[in-house]
């Protein structure tokens, strides 16, 4: 996908390509269970859709990142938390994010789940945006890869003033909000 204005995935082609995710994850786990863990705020609708996709026990569990602005010795810096994490130990865990950007958030919560000596810790993603890559962290799976450096809404993703999840495709724009559809009518 380029990052030309308004690219563009339609319900379909995400329906279909989770549909695959899930397929492909049903196959490495064979059977065992599988401990979803979901980053809100997201996460959730691509997570509830690979879920459903997924031939296998699931179990899910819910995270959310706090961002927080600290000084240290003068120096400001931002650091990532996430309350208590799930008793992971020995399980098999895929930790469902939408979008793959810097890989800073994703890469912690990895690390910090690791922690609970899981049997495997894997990473599935809606979007890939590889030319944002802060740290060596490639996703096991992934719906789509994108070059746009844009902000994408729909499909549980938001514009910067919180409007669009709920649209069934994912779209991307200058400001990131949602094109107009011609379809509307007032209430």
């Amino acid at each position: 996908m380029s990052s030309r204005k308004g690219a563009a995935y339609s319900a379909a082609r995400i329906a279909a390509r989770v549909a695959a995710l899930g397929k492909e994850v049903s196959r490495e786990c064979a059977g065992r269970r599988l401990d979803l863990v979901v980053t809100l705020d997201r996460g959730f609708i691509f997570a509830a859709d690979l879920m459903r996709q997924i031939d296998a026990p699931v179990v899910c569990h819910f995270v959310r990142e706090e961002v927080r602005d600290v000084e240290d010795s003068g120096h400001a810096r931002r650091e990532v938390y996430f309350g208590s994490g799930p008793e992971l130990k020995g399980r098999d865990v895929l930790v469902v994010d939408a979008v793959l950007e810097s890989g800073v958030t994703q890469d912690f919560l990895l690390r910090r789940l690791g922690e609970s000596k899981p049997r495997s810790i894997r990473l599935a993603v809606l979007l890939d945006k590889p030319a944002k890559r802060r740290v060596a962290l490639e996703p096991d799976y992934f719906g789509f890869r994108t070059a746009s450096n844009q902000v994408w809404v729909g499909y549980g993703l938001a514009a910067p003033n919180g409007m669009g999840r709920n649209l069934r495709q994912l779209s991307s724009g200058v400001n990131g909000t949602p094109r107009k559809s011609g379809r509307g009518r007032k209430i």
